[in-house]
């Protein structure tokens, strides 16, 4: 666990999201609220943006879009487009991605058999 915290710390991922609507506002809400949830504040920041050239790069086609970006590692995608996910679903998205674990209503879940959700050793 502690080399996990050891590079998340280095890590500074921003998450985008692309839009004008109301929906936009609304993931935007979600997405802070399971950042802190998690206590990832301090590595992951959360803005809203209305840039045509992100739009075009990542061909973005609805909105909102949730984007994710490193730039230590020089990495950017749209992970989705078009909804707005539970919180917990977004909660089980940053876990993966951060930690390669899984998210359930019960907490943070490591992968592989031994101490996993699915079972213990």
């Amino acid at each position: 666990m502690w080399y996990f915290l050891f590079v998340v710390k280095w890590l500074k991922m921003e998450i985008k999201i692309y839009g004008s609507n109301s929906d936009t506002n609304a993931l935007l809400e979600r997405v802070n609220f399971a950042i802190d949830e998690l206590g990832l504040n301090d590595f992951i920041n959360a803005k809203i943006t209305n840039d045509e050239a992100l739009k075009n790069e990542l061909n973005i086609s609805k909105e909102p879009a949730l984007i994710i970006e490193e730039e230590s590692i020089e990495f950017k995608d749209m992970i989705f487009e078009g909804i707005v996910p539970e919180i917990e679903e977004l909660k089980s998205m940053f876990v993966s991605i951060v930690w390669g674990g899984e998210w359930s209503s019960g907490g943070w879940c490591s992968s592989g058999s031994c101490g996993s959700c699915s079972s213990g050793c």
